[in-house]
């Protein structure tokens, strides 16, 4: 599958929705109430971070979106934070893997120096691989932080990876 990736637009909104709102229903993967209304969603996903972005198909189709975001305010500013998210539908397809270096790309050019994810439900093992696969360590782990729906209390994992090249690599 040939996949693009572009800023969201607003008209994207009613199509991106959708894809939201089946993923946090579930409630296996993100921390956002299951029940989280649109309005809800729409100031996490897009009105709070500094950039959101849309992965399309062939036929121009929303099947991925991810953030992008300062992970913390002032003097931790230079390291980022995003979410991303794939259609069920367009799962496997790489689809994550490509958000993924998309995202490295436009943090590096947002003048972000490392990226950071501050939650990753351990039981989402695809991502957990996924991430590794790209260079991201888990750097922590909080016992029993997530509340899974089928499993119950579950681990998350906090992962990071340096961006920027050079000396000051961790």
């Amino acid at each position: 599958m040939a996949v693009s990736i572009r800023p969201f637009e607003a008209s994207d909104w009613s199509l991106l929705w959708p894809l939201l709102h089946a993923v946090f229903a579930v409630g296996d993967t993100y921390t956002f109430p299951p029940d989280a209304s649109e309005d809800e969603i729409f100031a996490l996903w897009i009105k709070l971070p500094q950039a959101t972005f849309v992965a399309c198909d062939e036929s121009g189709a929303i099947v991925g979106s991810y953030y992008i975001k300062p992970n913390q305010p002032g003097h931790g500013s230079h390291v980022c934070n995003c979410g991303y998210l794939v259609a069920k539908a367009a799962r496997g397809q790489g689809i994550a893997s490509l958000m993924c270096e998309h995202s490295q790309a436009t943090a590096l050019a947002l003048g972000f120096l490392a990226m950071q994810f501050n939650f990753v439900v351990s039981t989402n093992r695809s991502a957990v691989r996924l991430w590794q696969k790209h260079g991201f360590n888990i750097v922590g782990t909080l016992p029993k932080a997530f509340r899974h729906p089928q499993a119950g209390l579950v681990d998350a994992h906090v992962m990071y990876k340096w961006l920027a090249g050079g000396s000051d690599a961790p």
